[in-house]
């Protein structure tokens, strides 16, 4: 069931025209009447109508056609990993965050879950680097567990969230422990602590218990470094039972999760600064002057020195440094596993923690440099094959596409980051600016060039109530308007993990349940109240609309069906705004 919102009026057609696959079951349509204004429905599309002049149709599916394609997501996991999804999500808490605060909501819990699985000696012995941050920390992470991969040690990697397969937080080696393994780790702490908790001790909290399955598996595969990233805040963040890190990472610091970590910067970095330990170097990228203040004052508590009292840098035992971006020249041409010009401060970041991690363990003497000016050959294989998905990631639809299709000339290619705070939008919209112009300066297999007219971009978008899409979504339209990057159309959608929870099989609401969509209609509301700049566009082409569908699966059906029946037009599809959404398109198009 797909919402058409508003419309230029009709200008000449351009050269290009894009036709729209026709509205169905249009009798259904008074379904959407309570969701509605008064005004008239828009018209319905008629094939060879440009994209341009349309304003989007009502495209309705019968709710067997949804049931369908939520159907076509299910995974093939066993009975018994979807028995353990079962029993993780029943660790959710469906109260809301902020209702606590985050003054630790009962933090002293996870000493005795710790004390419970016996996991206080295995968790001093793990060399651990620590990174905290709002933006960055989990690629930061990435390129540090993979430069240390390529110095030849077995690692260990803790991130979140997930995107597709819970197992995706715990990495060894740099690959997602296998489902028997996480099954077997599962279990052994599932049944200890539902044998020791009750009412005084109640079962850990979904992350927490996440965070000590992860202490349990990189303990027992006797890991020679863990790094972990925290999951949210830092001081009473699950992964701060680490007392005693090799190392500790803070990466750019803005707003989020405001509603428990604080109103300003000073706040968030504080909560930070809370994984800052006495006697543990930690480094930090440029941040801003209230953020910055206080993770100095922080670092002054705890005895730090900062990079500018260094005159001996032998002679210090501990100091809080803050490092720059990478300069692109020390990779010797090679590029970074993780694309955008933003990741070269995460992978400067990156490359002090494992350089101190080294040195700390005394291995040192495994990595040597060509010269000065470049990296260790180890530095630079691990920061050009690092991983992460979901971050400014670029997947042709293999449906629509052939097999041998690259991005520059597939049909429908999709673009995917999970920014999800004004400054992280902010630099999504710079890389799909920047992306996006590279491809259509390729030609294609028939020798033409997808520019002008044959190139259509689309924004998927949707993102948590908690967030404020009033920040989000202004910051996106700016920053793409003033690197001469437009949008055709704006998709609003529900995620579809909302249906899925944890457990794979799990099915979309029932033909009575009512799909509330009153978020994604304020979403487009807001866009359509969105001043938008079209200049340098030819105002044929200019007009700008917005859907609301009911489902993921619908969205993408309706891409597909307007890419195949539009050939040779590309349509680039900027997915953002959620990880969630982001990690549900993935799921999608992988089946």
């Amino acid at each position: 069931m797909r919402v058409g919102g508003g419309g230029a009026s009709p200008r000449p057609a351009p050269l290009a025209t894009v036709a729209m696959p026709p509205p169905r079951l249009a009798h259904l349509r008074r379904l959407l009447f309570p969701l509605r204004s008064a005004s008239p429905h828009p018209s319905a599309p008629t094939p060879g109508r440009p994209l341009a002049l349309l304003r989007p149709p009502l495209l309705l599916f019968p709710r067997a056609m949804a049931g369908a394609a939520h159907a076509g997501v299910a995974a093939t996991g066993s009975a018994e990993y979807e028995e353990v999804l079962g029993c993780l999500a029943s660790l959710i808490t469906q109260k809301v965050r902020a209702d606590t605060g985050n003054r630790g909501n009962q933090w002293q819990l996870m000493a005795k879950y710790v004390q419970i699985l016996e996991l206080e000696e295995p968790i001093e012995q793990l060399k651990v680097v620590h990174v905290a941050g709002t933006k960055g920390k989990g690629s930061t992470c990435a390129f540090a567990e993979s430069i240390l991969r390529s110095c030849g040690f077995r690692t260990g990697l803790f991130t979140s969230p997930h995107l597709m397969d819970v197992r995706e937080r715990f990495r060894l080696d740099g690959l997602d422990i296998s489902e028997e393994k996480f099954i077997r780790y599962f279990w052994w702490c599932w049944n200890r602590l539902k044998d020791k908790t009750g009412d005084d001790i109640p079962m850990p909290a979904y992350f927490r218990f996440l965070a000590l399955l992860a202490f349990k598996i990189f303990s027992d595969e006797q890991v020679d470094v863990a790094v972990l990233e925290v999951g949210l805040g830092g001081k009473y963040d699950a992964t701060n039972v680490v007392r005693a890190p090799v190392v500790c990472g803070i990466s750019s610091l803005g707003y989020d999760h405001m509603e428990i970590l604080g109103n300003t910067l000073g706040e968030i970095a504080g909560e930070k600064a809370g994984i800052l330990k006495k006697g543990v170097p930690a480094y930090t990228v440029p941040q801003p002057e209230e953020a910055m203040s206080v993770l100095l004052h922080r670092a002054s508590e705890l005895g730090f020195r900062t990079v500018s009292d260094i005159v001996d840098v032998n002679s210090l035992k501990v100091s809080l440094e803050v490092v720059q971006p990478l300069d692109p020249q020390k990779l010797e041409d090679q590029p970074l596993g993780l694309h955008g010009e933003h990741q070269y401060m995460n992978a400067g970041l990156a490359v002090a923690l494992a350089n101190t991690w080294l040195e700390r363990q005394g291995h040192l003497d495994r990595v040597q440099g060509k010269h000065s000016g470049t990296l260790p050959d180890q530095f630079i294989k691990g920061l050009s094959s690092a991983c992460l998905q979901g971050r400014a990631q670029i997947v042709p639809d293999p449906q629509v596409n052939s097999e041998n299709d690259k991005a520059s000339n597939s049909k429908l290619v999709f673009y995917l980051d999970g920014a999800h705070s004004p400054e992280s939008m902010e630099m999504c919209a710079r890389w799909f600016a920047q992306v996006t112009n590279i491809d259509g300066d390729q030609p294609d297999s028939l020798g033409q060039r997808h520019t002008g007219t044959n190139v259509r971009k689309i924004l998927l978008f949707n993102c948590m109530s908690v967030r404020d899409p009033q920040r989000l979504l202004p910051c996106l339209l700016d920053t793409c308007a003033q690197n001469g990057l437009h949008f055709e159309q704006a998709l609003f959608v529900p995620n579809q993990s909302q249906y899925n929870k944890l457990g794979s099989l799990a099915s979309p609401p029932s033909e009575r349940e009512k799909i509330d969509l009153s978020w994604q209609l304020s979403l487009q509301r807001l866009w359509e109240s969105l001043p938008h700049s079209n200049q340098g566009l030819n105002d044929a082409n200019s007009s700008r609309t917005s859907s609301v569908f009911e489902s993921l699966p619908l969205a993408i059906k309706w891409l597909r069906e307007t890419a195949q029946q539009n050939q040779p037009i590309q349509f680039q599809v900027l997915v953002t705004g959620s990880l969630h959404l982001v990690g549900d398109v993935l799921r999608l198009l992988k089946k």
